[in-house]
């Protein structure tokens, strides 16, 4: 479902949780809005899912008004489904019957009965792979299946749009992973529009056709993964996604002179506001560490970790940790003083 918000302010109080959010999404598109804790983005999901109104501003549905100040259409009038961080499934109803719930009780959904009705839980109930749980209690489920149930009862009605507020947050590290996969496969299989609040970088990343990054209730960049990533628009993008290092300087037309030292880092795509803070980003995969040298940028390696197919170094450069990834080959020891400088490759 596109949806559109146009100068959309949220105030609780003398607080204000959303600052001036403009946003455009298109018909099944996969969006994460990804930001730290009390940033706003749950905020902006509930105002979407209509259990809230906007103090000012006004939000589309289907190129129809679903909320500005004066009026909201009430969630069950807004052809949308939620999953929440907590599974909210019922104790006393089977997996097939939280399935039915959701079928005969959701406003846009056809009304089915019988072998219709039976059919479209089965159907359900192998697109999230739970065939074989059809009749057990929550209760009785683990962690990722009362995930999928819950994912199940969503996607049930066939909502145009699903709106998702953390809804890994409660399982461990290879479960999340796991159910990242489950979630790309929903998307593909229903063509739904997903919108999806995280605080986790990289469940942003990996799913996500464009991603909202925001701050202190302000949006800070819009953009693919790849672009996010890459080409960060504000400091605060660049160590919220990837972790990158922020190196201090004076930038001058013929490039960058990291401060204390006579060097010049060209520019590589990097944004006005990084030119005007007088920093330098470089994600740890993007430096190179070199047997120190004279007139580099020094540094002294304090902590090393193998991580498989590389490893990790923080490198401690007049008072900054500056974290380094490389691989294998390069092979440097605690103690060590190494000259650092953005890697050409």
């Amino acid at each position: 479902m596109p949806t559109k918000i146009n100068d959309l302010n949220k105030f609780f109080g003398d607080f204000q949780a959303l600052k001036d959010i403009n946003l455009t999404t298109e018909e099944g598109e996969f969006i994460a809005i990804l930001g730290p804790s009390g940033c706003g983005k749950t905020t902006l999901l509930r105002l979407l899912a209509g259990f809230t109104s906007p103090t000012d501003g006004e939000i589309y549905m289907d190129d129809v008004l679903v909320g500005n100040n004066k009026n909201s259409v009430p969630p069950e009038k807004r052809n949308l489904n939620m999953v929440f961080q907590s599974f909210a499934l019922w104790p006393h109803m089977n997996v097939g019957d939280h399935i039915k719930f959701a079928l005969q009780h959701h406003r846009h959904m056809k009304r089915l009965s019988g072998a219709a009705l039976d059919e479209r839980i089965d159907e359900v109930l192998s697109i999230v792979g739970l065939e074989a749980f059809k009749n057990r209690l929550p209760g009785d489920l683990s962690g990722g299946q009362k995930q999928r149930v819950s994912l199940a009862r969503a996607i049930a009605p066939k909502p145009k749009l699903l709106l998702m507020d953390e809804p890994l947050s409660n399982l461990d590290a290879e479960l999340r992973i796991e159910m990242r996969r489950e979630i790309q496969n929903i998307h593909n299989i229903t063509e739904a529009s997903i919108i999806y609040v995280t605080h986790d970088q990289g469940e942003a990343l990996a799913m996500a056709d464009r991603i909202i990054v925001m701050n202190e209730g302000r949006i800070e960049q819009i953009g693919r993964p790849e672009e996010i990533y890459s080409n960060p628009a504000t400091p605060f993008v660049a160590t919220f996604v990837g972790k990158a290092n922020l190196f201090k300087g004076e930038w001058k037309d013929d490039g960058f002179q990291p401060e204390n030292t006579d060097l010049i880092w060209h520019n590589s795509n990097i944004s006005e506001d990084f030119m005007k803070a007088g920093i330098y980003p470089l994600r740890p995969e993007q430096i190179s560490l070199a047997k120190s040298e004279g007139g580099m940028l020094k540094g002294t390696v304090m902590t090393k970790q193998f991580q498989g197919k590389e490893y990790h170094y923080s490198v401690d450069v007049n008072g900054q940790t500056v974290i380094v990834h490389l691989p294998l080959r390069e092979n440097y020891e605690i103690g060590e003083i190494v000259s650092i400088e953005p890697n050409p490759n």
